[in-house]
């Protein structure tokens, strides 16, 4: 053996020991590639029903908001009713009841006047 010989085989046995120590990283590399593959699988499997469920109840909260739209609409049209109702009641009876206390104030001031209570103030 020469030592030329001797050269290659400790070079040949260097490579074989950096070729080791290179696979290492190169395996865990590989479980960790698997354990991610393994997680998305399970986030996917367990995403797909979350999903699912939410739709579902969008689609729910949906149907209720078009009720509640409903009885919004019904709400303003009652209050259009009472506020017209409220000026046909001030109309009818509010004008009248002016009336007739002005008339009853007129009457007791001439009242007062007649009997000399009065004297143009307030009674």
């Amino acid at each position: 053996m020469s030592v030329g010989d001797v050269a290659g085989l400790i070079a040949a046995i260097a490579f074989v020991l950096l070729v080791g120590f290179l696979a290492v990283p190169l395996l865990k590399l590989g479980r960790v590639l698997d354990e991610t593959r393994d997680s998305v699988r399970q986030i996917t499997e367990h995403s797909v029903p979350i999903l699912d469920e939410a739709a579902t109840t969008v689609a729910s909260t949906n149907g209720q908001l078009a009720k509640v739209d409903v009885i919004t609409t019904s709400a303003a049209q009652v209050s259009e009713n009472v506020s017209a109702l409220t000026g046909l009641y001030a109309a009818t009876v509010g004008r009248p009841l002016v009336k007739v206390a002005a008339f009853s104030y007129g009457v007791r001031k001439a009242f007062a006047r007649a009997s000399g209570r009065g004297t143009g103030g307030a009674a």
